[in-house]
């Protein structure tokens, strides 16, 4: 029978346990924040221990291989993202941590891109700004703004963090703007600045609520409506000019309609049947550039119902028109009834009528007797079932 372990030794070996614990998990003082370039190498010291103590080094919890370790240095060759992360180095026998380093891996930041445009003319204007390529860590960036040699206000967009406004204080001055934006991180800092006169900036937003809708009884005609840009303060004092494009969905090509005033547009070159894209830009009528496209409205003009012809609505002596071969259904009380490839539109025709075709033409024939066969001028009719003789049309 195995002999009791005493309660004090238990309470011993509890608190070796805790120590080495301790040692282990417990946050010692904070770690060392370190940023180096992306595909650098970098050796990261055991703090203050000899290079040739015995230590262990982690990364996240994990530890790393020791052909990493150059003494009790970590060597990291080639860094990627992926190198990012808390760097743990440990006593090796006591697991004592002996340092912690936060390693981040970016890249300096390049010559940032920045522009300035007026949406709300004449109340100011927005500048934004953005970098060509990530940089991978945090980066400041600092926006001034002159006019002349006045320092100007950039109050910060609440939504967009990489934008800001001005509002204009002199309006129709000739005095230009300069603004200037600097960024920098904890690897590099960079810069550019732009210098624009107050009108060349202005640029409205699109047009809204762009709908076109079809005339009726006119089968080559759009109705297209649209509103002026909500964010466009004061359309009274300036007024807006607009362009209108349009085009069927089976062409590229775009047809373009300037208009110097008014938010409507009557389309009357439209293709019958076709289904039109529609799009509308927007400009001040004086200064400025046009807006981008607005959204695309949809429309087909007007098509008429299709009508049942009979033989009181055909003109005295007028061609049949069949557009595609059809049959001609003839019975022996004479007349003859056309069944074109649109079985919507028949048409019923007396004997000695003529019809035509892009496929041919001839003249209904006379009654004739089950069983004969006959020829129209350029028709041939052969018999399908007694009583009637049934046949295809062919061209000469």
């Amino acid at each position: 029978m195995a002999a009791p372990v005493p309660w004090a030794c238990c309470a011993v070996l509890a608190a070796a346990a805790a120590v080495v614990y301790t040692q282990r998990h417990s946050p010692q003082e904070a770690p060392h924040v370190q940023y180096e370039r992306l595909g650098s190498d970098v050796t990261l010291p055991c703090g203050t221990a000899n290079w040739d103590a015995a230590v262990t080094w982690r990364v996240n919890g994990t530890d790393l291989a020791p052909d990493l370790l150059n003494g009790s240095q970590l060597v990291l060759r080639g860094l990627e993202l992926g190198h990012s992360g808390l760097y743990a180095c440990f006593h090796r026998d006591s697991w004592h941590l002996r340092h912690q380093v936060l390693l981040h891996v970016g890249l300096p930041p390049r010559e940032p891109v920045l522009s300035c445009r007026s949406n709300t003319y004449p109340k100011g204007f927005y500048c934004s700004w953005h970098l060509p390529t990530p940089t991978y860590i945090p980066n400041t960036f600092n926006v001034t703004v002159l006019h002349g040699s006045k320092i100007m206000v950039c109050e910060k967009d609440p939504a967009l963090k990489n934008r800001c406004h001005i509002r204009y204080m002199h309006l129709f001055s000739t005095i230009k703007y300069k603004v200037s934006i600097s960024v920098s991180n904890a690897l590099g800092h960079n810069a550019t600045a732009i210098t624009f006169d107050e009108f060349t900036i202005v640029k409205p937003d699109p047009p809204e609520n762009v709908v076109a809708r079809p005339v009726p009884s006119n089968p080559r005609r759009l109705e297209v409506t649209w509103q002026t840009p909500s964010t466009w303060p004061d359309p009274e004092s300036f007024p807006l000019k607009f362009f209108l494009r349009y085009r069927p969905l089976i062409l590229d090509q775009w047809q373009h309609v300037e208009l110097s005033d008014g938010t409507a547009h009557t389309i009357t070159d439209a293709y019958a049947g076709k289904e039109y894209i529609i799009q509308v830009a927007a400009k001040d009528n004086e200064i400025g550039t046009w807006s981008d496209w607005s959204v695309a409205a949809h429309a087909t003009p007007w098509t008429e119902e299709p009508r049942h012809l009979t033989t009181e609505a055909q003109a005295p002596g007028e061609p049949a028109l069949c557009p595609l071969p059809g049959t001609l259904s003839c019975s022996s009380a004479g007349g003859c009834h056309t069944l074109c490839t649109n079985p919507a539109a028949p048409r019923s025709l007396p004997v000695g009528h003529p019809w035509q075709g892009s496929w041919g033409r001839g003249v209904v024939p006379e009654p004739w007797e089950a069983g004969s066969a006959c020829r129209g001028r350029r028709g041939t009719f052969e018999r399908r079932v007694g009583g009637s003789l049934l046949g295809e049309a062919t061209p000469a």
